[in-house]
């Protein structure tokens, strides 16, 4: 016998399988549920009670026999004895706010040793000690693990632990769709739910862990626990950008005209404040100095009627960064349509839908921006909404907006889900649109994606030839971003642009809120495309100059009067804003060197004649735009005086120098040298004594994001 218990103690002991594993968990249901009524003594104890701390039983012996009450013993003793229990309560809490991501990180951590396990088990030894049978080391897939067939104890069980969780069991979760980020208790929604009812409803996680074990004891109530779900920040986020060297100091002997394009897109700065605020700094290629300066609003003087579409306001001062040039400021104000002037407006929503967009700030996000964009349109507007994943499909037929609550239904009812086919999605909105076509007035495609286009028949040089074709009939197209990850900026960019659109990224309701209701008239009902700005320096005043951001709307100088070339859209209202850093003649901070063949060049090049022009202009601004139903472009022209010039940056407008700490900002982030020894501090000064009036707290926000900035770059 000794020789045996000897042999059995020097074997190794056999690796529990899967199976045997599921046997013994069964077992153990089994017996909870013969015990769960507590019926003789429990384990541990010889009384047939429950077992308590020292300190519930003496607080339980008191209150019950009430031995001290009305004494003034009961004073001395009970009120330092329940500070102390109220100290151990707090020590043994089940579950606080802070706890849920914690718990959530507990879980997984579990499940990858679980599988580490098993991974282990099964290349261990050669022989299974229990069966007697050879290991298959083959690495098992998910394809061939079969689960062993459950008692009916065992399901039961697994139903009531769904329950106790609060989870939907798989029937449930195969109808309720998800909306907002909540599951619906019915497979429909509500079509008179209004997005105050959403909005409403608070963000719950349901306890895992510890706490999940305690409820199925029934030691604690089924209590979802309000959270915000944790945020997850990649080092390295997977969104893609356009690189573009950014704009150089150019000698205005040898390149005297500058021409761009105007944009008025925001999401450069949307996307840099959802990274700032997330806790990192947006990567370089993401900021576009200029898209950072136009998402604010600003006081620019606009025109008087409509006949003329926009106003120049132009204005010279001091630079910050460097006391030896200056800015030369051009911002621009479009007429404002009034609300009896609007157009009918023919909107599709192209929607993806596909497996990318099922997160909080994707899909859900999405369809409470539309929400907010649909109770902005008039009754007479029509809406349409095509939905592309694996496939495209329309989900909603033209409606009017007076019938709004058979649309906000649909835009309710979307599901994520799929591979992504934007290509094929986009052709149906265009089918659409030209079915619901509007004469003389707004036709117009939102597409909302998180840029994810993997999956279509067509290449992005065939998508940009359908639109730049489709921009031609009157159907124009705005792109909504939404989501990090696999965010496709450059392309979304590529495809606002020559649609004759804008840009815009959503990272919150309040930013929907901003570009769909207050700024909607900007981005619905233009008032000139193809708009497109020269400058034209005087040699004999300024040596240099540069244009701070807009790389990406570089033109040649001779697209400016080419009517056939595509450029950007103004809407109603909207403001666009300009700044080039100008480097005076004899000036310290002139970079190139003199020419030591100035005058053949001059005479070689076509340099400027400057023999009309007055002697104090600095330079001459021209503008060229076309109204949206005409192909003929206007012209708006306007000299820049040296006496208009400002002493001190303080005398500009509090708008203007508000503008300048913006663009110090979007080139810090973007690490240009020109600001490499402006302060992050200077910067938060200059926008602090500009702020001015802040009625929607904008420029707030900017003032907090580069105090963030600032510690993001332990400076």
């Amino acid at each position: 016998m000794e020789n045996e218990l000897d042999k059995l103690s020097r074997m190794t002991p056999p690796n529990a399988s899967d199976a045997a594993r599921t046997r013994a968990m069964s077992l153990a249901m089994q017996a909870f549920d013969e015990q769960k009524e507590f019926s003789g003594a429990p384990q541990g104890s010889e009384k047939a009670d429950r077992q308590s701390s020292i300190t519930t039983r003496i607080w339980s012996a008191i209150m019950n026999k009430r031995l001290l009450a009305g004494s003034a013993l009961a004073t001395l003793l009970v009120v330092p004895a329940a500070g102390y229990l109220t100290i151990g309560m707090l020590r043994d809490r089940t579950i606080g706010l802070t706890d849920v991501p914690v718990l959530v990180e507990k879980e997984k951590e579990k499940a990858e040793d679980a599988r580490l396990i098993r991974e282990r088990d099964q290349k261990a030894g050669e022989t299974d000690i229990a069966a007697g049978k050879p290991v298959d080391k083959r690495p098992v897939t998910t394809s061939e693990v079969k689960p062993e067939p459950k008692p009916a104890d065992v399901d039961e069980a697994a139903k009531a632990d769904q329950s106790l969780a609060g989870a939907p069991t798989a029937t449930e979760t195969e109808t309720a769709p998800i909306v907002d980020g909540l599951v619906q208790e019915s497979g429909r929604l509500n079509e008179s739910s209004s997005l105050a009812d959403t909005a409403a409803r608070p963000m719950t996680v349901q306890p895992t862990g510890v706490l999940r074990n305690k409820m199925i004891a029934g030691e604690i109530q089924n209590e979802s626990i309000i959270a915000q779900p944790p945020v997850l920040l990649p080092e390295e986020s997977g969104d893609r950008f356009t690189s573009k060297d950014i704009n150089p100091v150019k000698s205005v002997i040898t390149d005297p005209v500058s021409t761009f394009s105007i944009d008025v897109d925001t999401a450069s700065y949307a996307y840099a404040r959802q990274s700032i605020m997330n806790g990192r700094l947006p990567e370089a290629d993401s900021v576009r100095v200029e898209e950072m300066i136009n998402y604010f609003p600003y006081d620019w003087k606009p025109p008087e009627s409509a006949d003329q579409a926009f106003k120049a306001n132009i204005t010279v001062m001091p630079t910050p960064w460097n006391a030896n040039t200056q800015l030369m400021h051009i911002g621009i104000k479009g007429y404002e349509i009034q609300q009896q002037e609007q157009r009918p407006a023919n909107l599709v929503f192209l929607i993806d839908v596909s497996g990318s967009m099922d997160e909080p700030n994707r899909l859900p996000l999405l369809k409470s921006a539309f929400r907010l964009l649909v109770n902005k349109l008039k009754p007479t507007d029509t809406v349409s909404i095509v939905v592309y994943a694996g496939n495209s499909g329309v989900v909603l037929e033209p409606t009017k907006v007076s019938d709004k609550a058979k649309i906000l239904a649909a835009i309710d009812n979307l599901t994520p889900g799929g591979s992504t086919a934007g290509a094929e999605g986009i052709e149906a909105a265009y089918r659409l649109a030209e079915r619901a076509f509007v004469k003389d007035g707004v036709n117009r495609i939102f597409l909302a994606t998180d840029g994810d286009f993997n999956v279509g028949p067509s290449s992005d040089d065939d998508l940009k030839t359908m639109i730049e074709s489709k921009r031609k009939t009157g159907i124009f197209l705005s792109v909504l971003g939404f989501g990090t990850g696999n965010y496709n900026d450059a392309l979304m960019q590529t495809l606002a642009q020559n649609g004759n659109g804008v840009a815009a990224y959503i990272d919150t309701l309040a930013e929907a809120q901003k570009t769909l209701v207050q700024e909607a008239t900007a981005s619905l009902f233009p008032i000139a495309k193809d708009v497109k700005i020269q400058v034209e320096f005087n040699p004999d005043k300024i040596a240099e100059y540069r244009l701070i951001g807009y790389e990406t709307r570089a033109l040649k100088r001779e697209d400016f009067n080419n009517d056939k070339i595509d450029a950007g859209e103004i809407g109603s209202g909207h403001r666009v804003t300009a700044i080039y850093e100008i480097t005076p003649k004899g000036s310290p901070a002139v970079l190139n060197d003199d020419l030591r063949y100035a005058d053949k060049t001059k005479q070689d090049a076509a340099a400027v004649d400057t023999k009309n022009a007055p002697g104090d202009e600095l330079a001459f601004v021209k503008i060229r735009y076309k109204k949206p139903s005409e192909d003929k472009s206007n012209l708006i022209t306007m000299p820049v005086n040296a006496a208009d010039a400002k002493a001190r940056v303080d005398d500009a407008s509090p708008d203007v120098r508000f503008s300048v700490a913006v663009a110090a900002f979007g080139q810090k982030l973007k690490h240009e040298g020109q600001v490499s020894d402006y302060s992050w501090d200077n910067i938060l000064k200059l926008g602090t004594d500009a702020k001015g009036s802040d009625p929607y707290g904008y420029r707030a926000e900017f003032l907090k994001m580069v105090e963030l900035s600032k510690s993001l770059k332990g400076e």
